[in-house]
């Protein structure tokens, strides 16, 4: 069985990708073979290859389809599975392709309400959110802040801390403080001086602020955190600009041990939020495999308005 995926050959960004046709591999015991419906697009995409010192490297962390082989004795990660379940996928190597054979326990059952661009996109930002409240030690009755909102990122911290009690003031841009009210946040603003903005954020707070999140990686974001953050202990980035290290933020990513283990064990957890309506994944677009490069343009351009992703057409099957 051949397929369609997207490689990157070298660490020089999209430069270096490339679309292929290869043999899929037959699963063996622990594995599970998924024909494609949806691939999830994400700023990891393009930061994966710079980081890689072998290549090729298959792009691509999440997928949503349907199984099309289980190897012997394989049941997948939320238990069972049989050829032509539909399931989600996370994390995975080589996602952006139409069909291709993982790891049984990265394989969960799709809830029936997630539709594929969504349940493609639904586990990496919301287990990143999951991970900053981990991190930050937020409780049930705390307020925190977060910057950036209105990214994916944010509007998943948004319901996940809906869900548990911890009330957030968002600060965003202008065009998208109905998002951020949409999913229970008290929406800011940007747009003046970081003191300005400092001294709104902590009139909209009115109590103490736990923590306080930058998901957006701008710089006059940085200097209004630092103004109404109350403990320099809590105030994590997922952006790691310089300036936000800098500032103190500590930064955490994906690939640490202790990050990987803990956004592995909240997956389940996250797509039972999902299948009760408590965790929605705003999709805005979604392209063909092939125009993968004009997807991931969009989503690093900071303009996409929610998730994209990307869709196998009949050529790439």
């Amino acid at each position: 069985m051949r397929a369609h995926h997207w490689i990157a050959t070298g660490p020089n960004g999209i430069a270096d990708f490339q679309f292929v046709e290869s043999e899929v591999a037959e699963p063996g015991p622990g594995e599970v073979t998924i024909t494609v419906q949806a691939s999830g697009v994400n700023p990891a995409d393009l930061k994966h290859p710079g980081r890689a010192t072998v290549f090729p490297v298959s792009i691509g962390y999440e997928v949503a389809g349907t199984i099309t082989a289980l190897g012997p004795e394989t049941e997948i990660a939320s238990g069972g599975g049989a050829i032509g379940d539909a399931v989600l996928a996370f994390r995975v190597t080589g996602g952006w392709a139409s069909i291709l054979t993982v790891p049984a326990d990265t394989v969960f059952a799709r809830p029936q309400n997630l539709g594929a661009a969504q349940a493609a996109n639904l586990l990496l930002v919301a287990t990143t959110a999951a991970d900053l409240l981990r991190v930050a030690k937020v409780e049930s009755g705390e307020t925190v802040v977060v910057f950036g909102a209105s990214g994916s990122v944010g509007v998943s911290l948004l319901q996940i801390a809906r869900s548990r009690g911890i009330r957030v003031v968002g600060v965003c841009s202008a065009n998208r403080v109905d998002e951020v009210a949409r999913f229970g946040g008290v929406a800011i603003e940007r747009g003046q001086a970081p003191s300005e903005l400092a001294e709104r954020i902590a009139l909209a707070a009115a109590d103490p602020i736990a923590a306080v999140f930058d998901a957006s990686g701008r710089d006059d974001d940085i200097a209004a955190a630092l103004a109404v953050a109350g403990n320099h202990d809590r105030m994590v980035t997922i952006v790691g600009t310089d300036v936000a290290k800098d500032a103190g933020f500590q930064f955490i990513g994906g690939v640490a041990p202790e990050n990987a283990a803990y956004r592995a064990s909240v997956r389940a957890e996250l797509i039972d939020m999902a299948a009760r309506g408590d965790l929605v994944v705003p999709v805005s677009e979604t392209f063909v495999l092939r125009q993968a490069l004009d997807a991931l343009d969009l989503v690093s351009s900071g303009r996409a308005g929610g998730k994209v992703a990307l869709v196998p057409d009949s050529n790439d099957v």
